[in-house]
């Protein structure tokens, strides 16, 4: 045996190697990862108005936080606004496993709302919170664990 037989031996070897690689990680389901969204470019496109919106919850005197209690997560806005005037959207986003992904539309009766714990599994989650108040935009984005 030659060298020239060990290099093409060596070649044949890598790209049997790079074939393994390839065909497992695209059979095998452990592998499998989801975007974040379906639409991910279309997001990618409004992305400014996202950053502006965020510039503007971050000038609010009084920001939203929330607080996991024994009856699920408590999404508490700004005292200081009206709260029959806040619309909008919180999508909960679970990196795990997108089938328990879900959104729910802001309708508020007090300064808190109130996303129960039987939508919510134990782990980590993304949450966003999209909201208008007095025709203004804002933004609210925290990861959780849950």
């Amino acid at each position: 045996m030659n060298w020239g037989t060990g290099i093409v031996l060596a070649f044949i070897g890598f790209i049997g190697f790079i074939m393994y690689f390839i065909i497992t990680m695209n059979v095998n389901d452990k592998y499998d990862h989801d975007l974040v969204t379906d639409d991910y470019y279309a997001e990618e496109l409004t992305y400014q108005n996202d950053i502006e919106k965020l510039k503007n919850a971050n000038n609010l005197s009084e920001k939203i936080i929330y607080e996991k209690s024994n009856s699920g997560i408590k999404i508490i806005f700004p005292k200081d606004l009206d709260h029959k005037k806040i619309t909008g959207k919180v999508f909960l986003y679970r990196p795990s496993n997108k089938q328990l992904d879900f959104e729910t539309a802001i309708s508020l009766s007090g300064t808190y709302l109130l996303i129960p714990d039987n939508r919510l599994v134990d782990g980590r989650w993304n949450m966003k919170i999209d909201w208008q108040y007095n025709g203004k935009s804002y933004l609210f984005k925290a990861a959780l664990n849950y």
